[in-house]
């Protein structure tokens, strides 16, 4: 998961660093840029930044509040966490209206339902990719090489995370073509697919039940540079929904044989099937292949899951993954009954 708040603000300041560091003499610029990583970790304020810079750096205190304390915290610790975060996000506007990540952020609190959000996102795409790509070209106009490349990136990164927000709003809502023509138009910019768009995009596949469509994007995988093949759990997943829905019982449970060869610790969360907030910078990064990777992957993928009625409460799709996890890992399944009735005890 290549979105990373705390590492783009380190890129962010390491360049503005070396800009200043230019303008002196080459050996004691040499001699100072080897103490950054400290300054950066000890003294933040007193290095060379812009207000976008120090509006940037909230919105990742403010990704750490929501995205990482929040959905870990108490019923009495949620509203002072959800208070600051807000109030780091608002700050971020005050410093840089043009600081689109706090926009798209702040937007969860300020749009009453999922479709109000997706309409504000789908509104601004266009003014927030113009404002990036003028950062873009005003990056590559005044750095060259390596720089310029880095700089360039990062300006495109907020344009970036707002489709990639757009494309997971439209497929809750169920717009599914929508949702894969923003991934297309999302790849199209950022063809190493930064935002792991491919996996929504993999979902919205699955909804249309097209096979050909995910076969297709299966393929295309070794083009795109996210360095990964196609046996991440949202690829395995949306391929078993596939399977199931064409009437192919034996090769949907393969997937699933194979979705947890890869995930060997995985049979609880299909088994469970709990749905959790979405990352409000970008989508939580986790480590490939591990059980949180399945579980976030599962908690995205409740758009296939709960589709159908089911006598148990579950869609169709999912009550079945959750019968071939338990045949598969039985004490997986014990567990999981296990915790249920305590939390229902409690």
């Amino acid at each position: 998961m290549a979105h990373d708040p705390r590492r783009e603000d380190y890129q962010r300041l390491s360049l503005r660093f070396a800009e200043e560091l230019d303008k002196g003499d080459p050996a004691d610029a040499a001699r100072a840029f080897a103490s950054f990583g400290r300054r950066f970790a000890q003294d933040r304020d007193g290095l060379p930044q812009t207000d976008a810079d120090r509006a940037f750096h909230l919105v990742a205190m403010a990704s750490d509040v929501v995205d990482r304390r929040l959905p870990f915290a108490s019923d009495e610790q949620a509203p002072d966490l959800i208070k600051r975060g807000k109030e780091l996000l608002e700050e971020a506007l005050r410093l840089d209206p043009a600081c689109h990540d706090a926009t798209r952020m702040l937007s969860s609190s300020r749009t009453a339902s999922i479709d109000e959000r997706y309409r504000f996102l789908s509104d601004h795409a266009d003014e927030v990719r113009a404002s990036c790509e003028q950062a873009r070209d005003q990056a590559l106009g005044e750095l060259s090489d390596e720089r310029a490349a880095l700089a360039a990136d990062i300006a495109m990164r907020p344009y970036w995370r707002w489709l990639a927000s757009l494309a997971e709003e439209a497929l809750i809502c169920g717009r599914n073509r929508v949702a894969i023509d923003i991934s297309e138009r999302l790849l199209a910019s950022d063809p190493r697919d930064t935002s792991d768009v491919r996996f929504t995009l993999a979902y919205a596949l699955a909804k249309l039940e097209d096979l050909q469509g995910w076969l297709a994007l299966t393929k295309r995988y070794a083009a795109l540079a996210s360095g990964r093949p196609a046996d991440d759990a949202w690829t395995l997943l949306a391929g078993a929904s596939l399977a199931f829905h064409n009437g192919n019982p034996m090769v949907a449970r393969t997937g699933i044989e194979k979705l947890l060869r890869k995930y060997p610790s995985g049979a609880a969360a299909l088994i469970r099937q709990i749905e959790l907030p979405d990352g409000e910078f970008a989508r939580l990064r986790v480590t490939p292949y591990s059980e949180d990777e399945l579980i976030l992957a599962v908690s995205e993928g409740i758009v296939l899951l709960q589709e159908g009625a089911d006598r148990s409460g579950r869609g169709t799709f999912g009550a079945w993954v959750a019968r071939e996890a338990a045949r598969i890992d039985p004490k997986a399944a014990r567990e999981a009954m296990a915790a249920r009735e305590g939390g229902q005890q409690s």
